[in-house]
């Protein structure tokens, strides 16, 4: 079976979709994990992001591995890494290039090939697995977003302004909608659910209530 979780940035996608995975006994698919990893790449080797050509070569060239709650790097540990607000910046640049999304979705299938699966990012439930037994459309409202992804940099020792960060997530929600392959969008037969005013642990059992009524049919 495969779950999607699709949603904007700071909706709680990814903790969310950990967590619900842990409870269905499935494996979790961090797909922006991916994006990022091809980013940090890139910028450690000096690259100049904006060269689309390069950057595809660079994504056919690396190993990226899912290990767990562990993301390797040709075998490095950039868990912590690929969360600095350097890579979330420049994250668009792998995220908006055709030939990196080709390339990923590739990696992204070929993962959920043999097992059941919660996989989470931006194009999951529409690009990526069309067929999904089980969609689902995270969201929460642009601020609250924005106050938890600021909360995570500054529990990360990174102290960036609450409003560089909404201006940040703002442009990342423009380019997220705007893209010409992979755009965020609803996916007609996706379930929406908000966020706001839940808890983590409340809005995975919202989520878990819904898988499994899809399993029961």
């Amino acid at each position: 079976m495969i779950v999607t979780i699709d949603g904007p940035a700071g909706a709680g996608k990814s903790s969310a979709a950990r967590e619900l995975a842990r409870r269905l006994g499935f494996r979790f698919l961090d797909t922006g994990a991916m994006y990022r990893a091809v980013t940090l790449a890139g910028i450690e080797r000096g690259y100049d992001l904006p060269n689309g050509q390069r950057l595809a070569e660079l994504a056919r060239e690396i190993r990226v591995e899912l290990n767990g709650d562990r993301v390797l790097l040709d075998g490095r540990d950039v868990t912590t890494a690929i969360r600095k607000f350097d890579v979330t910046t420049a994250i668009h640049y792998a995220a908006d290039n055709p030939a990196v999304r080709q390339e990923l979705v590739a990696w992204q299938r070929a993962a959920a090939a043999n097992d059941d699966v919660v996989t989470e990012g931006r194009d999951q439930g529409t690009v990526v697995f069309p067929h999904a037994e089980c969609k689902i459309f995270l969201t929460a409202a642009e601020e609250e977003r924005a106050r938890r992804r600021h909360a995570d940099l500054l529990n990360r020792g990174e102290n960036i302004p609450f409003n560089e960060v909404l201006a940040n997530q703002r442009l990342r929600d423009h380019r997220d909608e705007s893209r010409p392959v992979g755009a965020l969008r609803k996916a007609a037969d996706a379930i929406e659910v908000s966020t706001d005013g839940l808890s983590p642990n409340e809005v995975v059992t919202r989520l878990e209530q819904i898988v499994r009524s899809k399993q029961n049919n």
